[in-house]
């Protein structure tokens, strides 16, 4: 695996730990809430989003506008089963979510699951390191590079992981903010 591989994967980690951070709730509306979201459409689950309209009208409310007009009770069932944890309103033509405040329990529930995808991230991070890292020790054994190009490969790999584990850490700081902020 060369470094530039590895920092690619780590850079694809950072994304995906980024991606299940949108999906925590916080106390205004978002339209990534319903990211993870699958509506049995015509026998196949898909995703909501290329099902409907989302849109955030003020800082309390999603809407949902489904292209197909006849989906629009499928998507409301959607919705009510997903672990989102909001129950919809239907009003014939569009779907209403109101987001409630947050109470200071959720809040730091949401703050335990925050840190849980921060951990998983950096897990994930530490793997790609490892394959790394016995990559560059395989080379070196084989006598495909010098012992010192195979130090100077590894410092550079831990500085990666180190820049991106720096990241996943910005994010989660970012994310528990967004939480705590009522």
């Amino acid at each position: 695996m060369k470094l530039a591989e590895a920092e690619n994967k780590m850079q694809s980690t950072v994304e995906a730990t980024q991606r299940a951070f949108n999906t925590i709730r916080t106390g205004r509306a978002n339209a990534s809430l319903l990211d993870k979201v699958l509506v049995d459409y015509y026998g196949s689950p898909t995703p909501l989003k290329s099902l409907a309209n989302i849109s955030t009208p003020d800082a309390t409310t999603i809407l949902i506008q489904p292209y197909d007009k006849s989906s629009l009770n499928i998507v409301e069932k959607a919705i009510s089963l997903s672990d989102v944890g909001l129950t919809p309103s239907n009003d014939g033509s569009v779907i209403r979510l109101n987001i409630p405040p947050l109470t200071s329990d959720r809040r730091k529930e949401l703050v335990k699951i925050a840190a849980k995808y921060a951990e998983e991230g950096r897990v994930a991070i530490r793997n790609i390191r490892r394959d790394a890292l016995d990559s560059i020790r395989k080379q070196e054994k084989n006598a495909e590079v010098s012992e010192d190009e195979s130090k100077d490969q590894q410092d550079k790999l831990q500085k990666i992981t180190n820049k991106f584990t720096a990241r996943i850490d910005e994010l989660l700081v970012e994310k528990e903010k967004d939480i705590s902020t009522v």
